[in-house]
């Protein structure tokens, strides 16, 4: 075996998935990245910036989430360095690949609440529309990647929301 032979045998994947089915699925969970990036960064502002009546509740609660979703962060880009493929970084890039809107100005405390349900909600979104690209790959990690973060998603956008509940 040549050393170009050996380079090429140790860089190949197969790890049965097609390399285009593994494009296609790094792709998505470029954009789920990108969506859990900026609900990190929004969450991590708000907890920063809230003020008001409910200011230690929901600072230690938004502390609680970012810190959450930074290591959801790591296990995402690992995923798709896994699949072959280099994870996006970058505000910009970030910034092209989200579905969540920046936030505008200084909102108060309930409206940050409502803009963290709808990300949340939104990453959900993002990660179950990947579900029919990992299952028609037989891609049972990606599949449980995404049933993990759903399960966190679903339940933290339930908790925020009944903060805002008369």
């Amino acid at each position: 075996m040549t050393t170009a032979t050996a380079t090429a045998t140790a860089t190949s994947i197969d790890i049965g998935i097609p390399s285009g089915q593994r494009q296609r699925i790094a792709e998505g969970l470029g954009r789920f990245l990108a969506d859990s990036y900026v609900l990190y960064g929004k969450t991590h502002g708000f907890h920063w910036n809230v003020t008001g009546p409910m200011f230690n509740t929901l600072h230690l609660m938004f502390m609680d989430q970012y810190t959450e979703l930074w290591t959801a962060l790591d296990v995402i880009a690992e995923r798709i360095r896994a699949l072959g493929f280099p994870a996006p970084y970058g505000g910009a890039r970030f910034a092209e690949l989200s579905s969540i809107p920046e936030t505008e100005g200084q909102p108060g405390a309930f409206e940050m609440v409502r803009e963290l349900v709808m990300g949340h909600e939104a990453v959900a979104r993002t990660a179950r529309s990947l579900f029919p690209l990992a299952m028609e790959a037989g891609d049972e990690p990606t599949s449980d990647l995404l049933t993990q973060r759903l399960r966190v998603h679903e339940k933290t956008a339930w908790m925020l929301r009944s903060l805002l509940e008369a």
